[in-house]
């Protein structure tokens, strides 16, 4: 109201309002009103298409993710009965691929001075013997020696193998005493490439511009005879002389150096772990005198002599080098014979009798 000339201004109190009662409601529900308003026909039709199209999606969403699965199972476990088909097994292999040519860099820098470039042995035991490599040389055993040194091979408080495992003070951290292990327990059915081991890149040879490869020791299909005896804990009890069968097949004694020789004296010389005499001639029946004159300073050497089928006809005593030896050989009827170093099996030569 708009205020008069003359008069009072006219105080406004406040409206007073009926007291009103909240509207009870429902928990969790929606006020009647809600549902109160009008659809038309269409629209709840529509309201029931949108609501099946969205549960079909949800279905297919379902079944895309449902499958997802399945296939990446199969992807990185592979498909039963189909060899080859698993990711994480090509990757397993390939991880195991890359520690052997790892190793070996790292057996050639370190390990091949004393146990050959090769494994054949020298200053220390062979390595790629298949009867040591079949359960002697298993994985905790190397990861042993490589821990405490030789003494832990053979007792032995003064043997010249190092620790290799920096976990005891050597130089080789955890990653290379696993590639090292790697390498010694590579199978002989594979072939690795050569790698330079600070770049990983092949080497290539200068002459043939061909990549260089390399194949493992072990044979996995190697079987021992089933009246083998198990490889000695220590290296150096493999190569105690023992009484050796003689061309008539009687056992007699082993191989000694003789006061004098007997017979037609046959020289036969080891040096840098090769005969350098790898076809020499002898008597047929009559007993003769192998002359042995081992030149490898430090390192162990002797003389077996086998027939076609393998057998032992003489087994020479070892000795390290530098030294001399006479061995006195029984008669040997006429034929050929091979002559070989039981500490370097890769050390062989040519015995004709005639």
């Amino acid at each position: 109201m708009t205020d008069q000339p003359g008069r009072e201004p006219e105080q406004r109190l406040p409206a007073t309002r009926p007291p009103a009662d909240v509207t009870p409601t429902d928990r969790f529900s929606s006020p009647p009103s809600i549902h109160a308003a009008d659809l038309s026909p269409e629209r709840a039709a529509g309201i029931v298409r949108q609501s099946a199209s969205a549960r079909f999606v949800g279905l297919i969403a379902v079944l895309v993710v449902v499958l997802f699965v399945i296939v990446y199972y199969f992807y990185e476990l592979g498909v039963p009965g189909i060899p080859d088909t698993s990711r994480l097994g090509a990757e397993t292999n390939a991880q195991q691929v890359t520690a052997v040519e790892n190793g070996y860099g790292l057996f050639l820098a370190n390990c091949a001075r004393c146990h050959g470039a090769q494994g054949q042995g020298g200053i220390g035991p062979v390595l790629n013997d298949q009867s040591k490599l079949f359960v002697h040389l298993n994985e905790q055993y190397i990861r042993a020696v490589l821990f405490a040194g030789g003494r832990y091979v053979c007792g032995n408080p003064k043997s010249l193998m190092p620790v290799w495992d920096s976990a005891n003070g050597g130089p080789l951290n955890y990653e290379q005493i696993n590639d090292l292990v790697a390498f010694i327990r590579a199978p002989s059915t594979q072939t690795y490439t050569v790698r330079d081991y600070s770049t990983k890149e092949p080497v290539v040879d200068p002459v043939t511009g061909k990549v260089e490869t390399f194949t493992g020791w072990r044979d996995p299909n190697y079987k021992p005879a089933p009246n083998a005896t198990p490889f000695p804990a220590c290296w150096s009890d493999a190569f105690k002389t023992s009484p050796a069968p003689s061309a008539s097949g009687a056992t007699g004694s082993p191989g000694a150096s003789a006061s004098a020789p007997t017979g037609q004296v046959v020289k036969i010389t080891a040096q840098n772990i090769a005969f350098t005499e790898t076809s020499v001639d002898a008597p047929a029946g009559q007993a003769f005198t192998i002359a042995f004159d081992n030149e490898d300073a430090g390192i162990p050497h002797n003389i077996e002599i086998k027939d076609a089928s393998g057998a032992s006809k003489f087994k020479g005593e070892i000795v390290t080098g530098v030294t001399t030896i006479n061995y006195s050989i029984p008669a040997l009827t006429a034929g050929t014979y091979t002559f070989v170093c039981d500490v370097h099996p890769n050390m062989t030569g040519t015995l004709t009798v005639k």
